[in-house]
């Protein structure tokens, strides 16, 4: 049971990644890592001339200009948390105390990945945590920390890949779990 468990929770970590994958990969055509000021022209009215960084320009643009930008944005940043909460639940459904700790190890990666992401907007959220480190080091460490999470997640798929579930129920329950955090505004 706890090793068809593990299976469940390793399918859908992939599944989560790789929604957390086409996402970013979307939003990046349309992100300005810059923090240098410029005045607000968008289509939302209330912000007309008011001076922000190009990097929070860019959000609210890719928010309110960008077709579809706004449900992008909330997918990864969905899929994003219900992948940290996979994560620990892979931890927690660790076999042995290797398991675990390479657990702990990925939940950790993924927390620091979730963090670095939130400064990205660099809104007043993101402006108290961030201090004086330059935008493009934020967005090159969120990219380099997606790419260690995309290396582990590949190194624990494999290992436990010889296990894979063959029933169809279980690949729809992880299907509806993994489409679950897209559900969650609308509810």
């Amino acid at each position: 049971m706890r090793q068809t468990l593990t299976v469940i929770l390793n399918a859908l970590l992939i599944s989560c990644f790789v929604v957390v994958l086409i996402t970013g990969g979307f939003l990046a055509f349309f992100y300005t890592p810059d923090g240098g000021t410029v005045s607000y022209d968008g289509s939302y009215t209330p912000l007309h001339g008011v001076q922000m960084s190009e990097a929070y320009h860019s959000t609210l643009q890719i928010s309110f200009d960008v077709r579809g930008g706004l449900l992008m944005r909330q997918a990864h940043h969905g899929f994003s948390q219900a992948l940290l909460v996979l994560m620990a639940l892979r931890a927690v459904a660790g076999l042995t105390a290797r398991q675990v700790l390479a657990g702990v190890a990925l939940l950790g990666l993924g927390t620091l990945t979730l963090v670095v992401g939130y400064a990205l907007p660099d809104d007043l959220f993101s402006g108290t945590v961030t201090g004086k480190i330059p935008m493009p080091v934020w967005y090159g460490a969120h990219l380099l920390l997606a790419l260690a999470v995309a290396a582990a997640l590949a190194i624990v798929w494999r290992r436990t890949s010889a296990g894979r579930p063959k029933s169809w129920l279980v690949l729809a329950a992880c299907l509806i779990l993994v489409l679950l955090p897209i559900v969650d505004p609308f509810i």
